[in-house]
């Protein structure tokens, strides 16, 4: 990757970390990571502790708002931005359904300013490479995947803002002829994830012997993807991928909410053993509105074309992330107790 001043939209949440930490660790990437994060509820300073002191000079960190567009043209003068992973969003469904405005604000405004801010920045500018989900996609029946040419049909809030984000960023490179790529990737899980979302969730509840709600039946099938394959592909998608391409990333490992449930009680039980199996706290709740019955990604033009795979198989992956939550409590509770957000609100103020 030829950037020598990349902005990384969102790099505090979880991919995004995961993310900066990747690339930083890559030896042919030698370029200066800018940071950009408004530190909403699930923008987390300690996913990155400890990288400024690891990678001196080539790590800054900026609290800002993607919906700032004075903010964001600060950014590009003072920092000489060449291109964009533009991560941030909000992307938590159950929270698009109780309160729409902030993702329409976030991913729709929020994405808008951003690729006005690039087009601005004329010849210099290389590329910008957006992140997007499956959900985009709708909901698919028992057979079938999702591939790039899959027409869109979104069925919540977050999934149309997304959509309706993916579109610009298109309309940006047909239209202005702006370097644009865009990845379509399906669930993702491994250290750093928020814990309302499902796997960590699990685990920790199962941990405290907690109930373990599942939606519905359980059946709802996902393809889940280990977020180290995620930055990956990401990463070879911005160095080898097609300008104006889209690219989907997925796990090829599909799993009904239930099956990964049950898994993460075994490995709970067998990693921290207490008297009876955890299988015994599963409980079934309402189902939530609009719940897509099923995502499964074909990646085979991102194989084929740029010759990526995932490394990890949900097995694998599905242990290093319960042992990263295992050995990494104060990490979760610093989250759950609020106090990371009072760091935040010490540091920087509130807003």
């Amino acid at each position: 990757m030829d950037s020598e001043n990349l902005l990384v939209t969102g790099g505090c949440g979880f991919i995004g970390s995961n993310f900066i930490r990747h690339l930083l660790a890559q030896e042919h990437f030698r370029g200066r990571i800018i940071n950009a994060d408004s530190l909403t509820y699930a923008g987390n300073p300690d996913n990155l502790t400890g990288v400024a002191e690891a990678y001196l000079g080539r790590y800054v960190f900026e609290k800002k708002d993607i919906c700032d567009m004075t903010a964001l043209k600060d950014l590009f003068t003072r920092h000489g931005i060449d291109a964009i992973c533009h991560f941030a969003a909000e992307s938590h469904v159950d929270r698009s359904i109780k309160r729409p405005d902030s993702f329409i604000q976030t991913n729709i405004i929020g994405t808008f300013n951003l690729l006005e801010a690039a087009r601005a920045a004329g010849s210099r500018f290389r590329l910008f490479h957006h992140i997007s989900t499956d959900e985009v996609y709708g909901s698919l029946g028992r057979e079938g995947y999702f591939t790039e040419e899959t027409p869109y049909r979104p069925n919540s809030p977050y999934s149309a803002s997304k959509a309706s984000s993916d579109h610009l960023v298109r309309a940006y490179h047909e239209t202005y002829g702006l370097p644009t790529t865009i990845s379509n990737c399906s669930n993702n899980y491994g250290p750093y994830q928020f814990p309302e979302k499902l796997i960590p969730l699990i685990v920790l509840n199962a941990l405290e012997g907690k109930p373990l709600p599942v939606y519905g039946d359980g059946k709802n099938v996902r393809d889940w993807l280990y977020v180290t394959d995620h930055c990956e592909a990401i990463r070879t998608i911005m160095e080898k991928g097609r300008r104006g391409e889209t690219y989907n990333i997925g796990g090829h490992a599909e799993m009904e909410n239930i099956a990964i449930v049950e898994m993460i009680c075994d490995l709970v039980d067998e990693l921290a053993p207490a008297a009876g199996s955890r299988r015994r706290l599963i409980t079934f709740v309402k189902d939530r509105p609009g719940h897509d019955r099923r995502y499964a990604i074909d990646f085979s033009k991102l194989n084929g074309e740029l010759d990526w795979s995932p490394a990890e198989s949900f097995a694998s992956g599905l242990r290093k992330t319960v042992r990263w939550y295992f050995e990494n409590s104060a990490w979760s509770e610093r989250i759950r107790s609020g106090a990371y957000q009072s760091w935040i609100r010490e540091q920087y103020g509130e807003g």
